[in-house]
């Protein structure tokens, strides 16, 4: 049983490799913090693009990789493309980030964490 175990815990630290290379760029970070503080309506494209000053051809490009990496969700409306942070994904990553140093050698106090984020 244990070998299943490792293998699960290789394709999660994999997979939040992933996520944070996707976030690791000025421009998608930018665009996460954006979609945050939009949360939970999210924004349309043209409202990012204005908001960030991206060109569009870039602007997608950016959103597909944090869309490839599950980190912004993405729904139709009539002609525009409305996106949303993934926050389920992000409370995840965070939590996979912060179960060590919060339990096994108290590095980070839990409610210091909090604090931060108020």
């Amino acid at each position: 049983m244990p070998a299943i175990s490792s293998k699960k815990t290789t394709e999660q630290v994999a997979k939040y490799a992933d996520m944070l290379s996707a976030m690791g760029t000025e421009p998608r970070l930018r665009i996460m913090q954006l979609l945050l503080s939009a949360h939970p309506d999210g924004l349309v494209v043209g409202d990012i693009q204005s908001e960030l000053d991206i060109p569009n051809s870039t602007l997608s490009h950016h959103l597909d990789k944090l869309k490839n990496e599950e980190l912004v969700n993405v729904r139709r409306e009539s002609t525009f493309l409305r996106y949303t942070a993934n926050t389920e994904a992000l409370q995840e990553l965070l939590q996979f980030l912060y179960a060590e140093c919060c339990t096994r050698n108290k590095a980070v106090k839990p409610q210091d964490i909090v604090q931060l984020c108020k």
